[in-house]
C-alpha cells in the first residue's frame, strides 16, 4: 500500500468515527448545560467552594468567576512547582526556578501547555498528576463554559443572564470530560501506553553508559491532554514517544480525541439555539478548512523536490516511521487548527511551506475546529464579522440568529480579533530587535525567524506546540511567552462574554425575506472566506519573512 493511500484511508476512518460520535455527544452536551438537575457529587463540590449553582449571572459576574478561578489555579500551580523539592513523589527532582514555574503555571491554566522544559527530567509525580493533569481538566472546562455562555447569549432574549459559571465548570468536568477520559485512558492502556507511579530506572546498558526512564500516570494524562485540547506531554518527545503513543492505532485514536469535542460542540450549539442547521453551517466551515489544510500539508510533504526526499520517498525528517507522512500530517494539522499543541512529529523539520501551514492554522485563531469551547466561540465571533460584511454589501442592518449586530457588537468582535495578532507581532518584533533574545535561535535566516514567530503564535493562540530549535528556557522567553499565553486566553474572553451579555439583552428580530440565511452553504463559503482574508491581511508580511521565504527559496 502506498503512503498516500494509507493516509487517505486513515483520514476516511477518522471522519467516519467523528461522524458517528457527532450527534450523541453533541446532544449529550446540550442536555448537560441545559439541565436544572444537580448530581450529588456536584452538590458536594458546590458546598465545598461555597457556590450557589442556581444563581444566574450577568456577564461581569460570569467573567469574575472565570478570572478568579483561573488566578487561583495559577497561584496553586506556581506554588506546587516551587515546593516540588520538599514534596513526596518528586522523584528527587529539585524545585522549579521562578521564571519557569510562572511560565508553566500560565501555560497549563490558559489551556496552552507550552513546555520549555523536559517533562521526564523536571516534574515528579505530584506536579504531573496533582497539578498539570488537574489543570488539563479544568482549563478545558473553562473554555467550554465561556462558549456555552455565548451560545446562551444568542438563544436568550430580554435578559442579561448567561447562566452560572460554577455550574457550567463543574458539569463540564464531571459529566463530560471525566467519563470520556476514563474510557479513553483504558483504550490507551490497551494499546500499550504506560500507567504507573514507577520511579526512575535503567532500561539497558549502552556503549558509554546507560539510559534511564521514569514511569508515570501517562495514559490518564495523555487522554485529557488530547481530549481537552491541552497538548502538554508527560515526556519531552510528546506524542512521538512510544510510552505516550505506542502505535498507528493509538496515533489515530489520539487525533480522534483532539477533534471529538470541538466538532461535536457545533451540534450542541445548534440544539441550544433551536436550529441544528445553524450548527451544521458552522461545522461545514470548520470541516472545509480542516480538510483543505490536510490536503495542502500532504502536497508539501509528499512532494519530491530534492535528492534526499527522493531517497526517503517523502520529507521524512522529524517524523516517526511507525506513523508515516500521511498520519503525521493529519496530526500536525489537527493539533495546530485546534489549541492542542501535542505533536507526533517535529514541525521544525517539515518543509518550509509545511511549517508555514502549521503556523497559519494557529493564526486563523484555531477555529477549525479550534480548542475545546474556544474554537466555537472564536468561530461565532467570525460569524458576527461575516454577517456584518454581508450587511455592508447589501445595505442592510446585519442580523445573526435573530439578533441585530450593531455598533457595540461589532466593536466587541473587532477587539476580540485584534488581541492575538497584537501579542504575536509585538512580542516577535521585540525578540528580534533586542540584542540577546535572537541568541536562542538554533538556525539563522528565515528558519530562525520562523522559530521565534512560531513560539509567540503558539503561546498567544494557546496552542503550546513548538518549532523545535528555539531555546525557550530563558528569562526573556519564559516571561514574555507566559504573558502572551495569559493575555491571549483571558482578554478575548472579556470581549466574548461582553458580546454574550449584549446579545442576551436584545429582543429577537423576526425573519424576513431580506434576512441572510446563515444556515445555507452560501454563508459557509462567506464565513470561510472572511476567516482566510482577515488572517491573510494580518499575518502575510510576517509569514513572508519566515516560512514563505524558506519554502520558495
Amino acid at each position: 500500500m502506498s503512503p498516500e493511500l494509507a493516509g487517505v484511508l486513515q483520514l476516511l476512518a477518522l471522519v467516519a468515527a467523528l461522524a458517528l460520535a457527532y450527534r450523541p455527544l453533541g446532544d449529550h452536551m446540550a442536555r448537560v448545560y441545559s439541565s436544572d438537575r444537580h448530581l450529588r457529587v456536584e452538590k458536594w463540590i458546590y458546598k465545598g467552594i461555597g457556590a450557589n449553582p442556581s444563581a444566574e449571572m450577568r456577564w461581569p459576574a460570569y467573567l469574575r468567576g472565570v478570572l478568579a478561578f483561573s488566578a487561583v489555579g495559577v497561584l496553586f500551580l506556581y506554588a506546587l512547582q516551587r515546593l516540588q523539592g520538599s514534596l513526596p513523589g518528586s522523584l528527587g527532582f529539585a524545585s522549579i526556578d521562578p521564571d519557569q514555574a510562572f511560565n508553566t503555571a500560565a501555560s497549563f491554566v490558559s489551556n496552552t501547555n507550552w513546555q520549555s522544559y523536559y517533562g521526564e527530567q523536571a516534574m515528579g509525580h505530584v506536579v504531573q498528576t496533582g497539578g498539570l493533569a488537574v489543570q488539563n481538566f479544568v482549563s478545558a472546562a473553562v473554555g467550554m463554559a465561556v462558549a456555552v455562555a455565548l451560545v446562551r447569549g444568542f438563544a436568550r432574549s430580554r435578559t442579561g443572564e448567561l447562566g452560572n459559571f460554577w455550574s457550567d465548570l463543574v458539569r463540564g468536568v464531571v459529566r463530560i470530560l471525566l467519563p470520556l477520559a476514563v474510557i479513553g485512558a483504558i483504550v490507551l492502556v490497551a494499546t500499550g501506553a504506560i500507567q504507573n507511579f514507577a520511579g526512575i530506572h535503567e532500561v539497558g546498558q549502552f556503549t558509554g553508559g546507560s539510559q534511564q526512564w521514569n514511569g508515570g500516570a501517562v495514559a490518564s494524562q495523555e487522554v485529557i491532554k488530547e481530549l481537552g485540547t491541552n497538548g502538554g506531554g508527560y515526556f519531552n518527545a510528546n506524542s512521538a514517544h512510544p510510552f505516550e503513543n505506542p502505535n498507528a492505532f493509538s496515533n489515530l485514536f489520539e487525533i480522534f480525541l483532539i477533534l471529538l469535542i470541538p466538532f461535536s460542540i457545533t451540534r450542541t450549539f445548534g440544539v441550544m439555539v433551536g436550529s441544528v442547521r445553524q450548527g451544521y453551517a458552522i461545522l461545514g466551515t470548520m470541516v472545509t478548512i480542516w480538510v483543505a489544510f490536510i490536503a495542502l500539508m500532504w502536497w508539501t510533504e509528499f512532494a519530491h523536490r530534492s535528492p534526499a526526499y527522493e531517497i526517503a520517498g517523502a520529507a521524512m525528517e522529524g517524523k516517526e516511521t511507525r506513523f508515516g507522512i500521511g498520519a503525521s500530517a493529519i496530526f500536525a494539522v489537527s493539533t495546530t487548527l485546534t489549541s492542542t499543541g501535542a505533536v507526533d512529529s517535529f514541525h521544525s523539520s517539515y518543509t518550509g511551506l509545511g511549517g508555514g501551514i502549521t503556523m497559519l492554522g494557529m493564526m486563523l485563531g484555531e477555529i477549525a475546529p479550534g480548542g475545546v469551547g474556544s474554537g466555537l466561540y472564536g468561530m461565532l465571533v467570525m460569524a458576527v464579522i461575516a454577517v456584518f460584511l454581508a450587511g455592508l454589501m447589501v445595505g442592510r442592518t446585519p442580523e445573526y440568529l435573530g439578533k441585530k449586530i450593531g455598533t457595540r457588537e461589532i466593536k466587541l468582535a473587532a477587539c476580540y480579533l485584534l488581541v492575538t495578532p497584537t501579542l504575536v507581532l509585538v512580542f516577535t518584533s521585540a525578540s528580534m530587535a533586542l540584542p540577546t533574545p535572537p541568541d536562542s535561535m538554533l538556525n539563522p535566516g528565515a528558519h530562525g525567524f520562523s522559530e521565534v514567530l512560531y513560539a509567540f503564535t503558539s503561546g498567544a493562540n494557546n496552542n503550546g506546540s513548538a518549532f523545535a530549535g528555539l531555546t525557550a528556557d530563558t528569562q526573556w522567553y519564559n516571561t514574555t511567552i507566559g504573558l502572551a499565553m495569559l493575555l491571549g486566553r483571558f482578554v478575548p474572553m472579556v470581549f466574548v462574554l461582553a458580546l454574550a451579555g449584549s446579545l442576551a439583552e436584545q429582543k429577537p428580530v423576526p425573519v424576513t425575506a431580506g434576512t441572510l440565511r446563515t444556515e445555507k452553504p452560501l454563508f459557509t463559503g462567506l464565513l470561510a472566506g472572511t476567516i482566510l482574508i482577515i488572517t491573510g491581511l494580518t499575518y502575510f508580511p510576517a509569514l513572508a519573512l519566515g516560512p514563505l521565504a524558506e519554502g520558495l527559496a
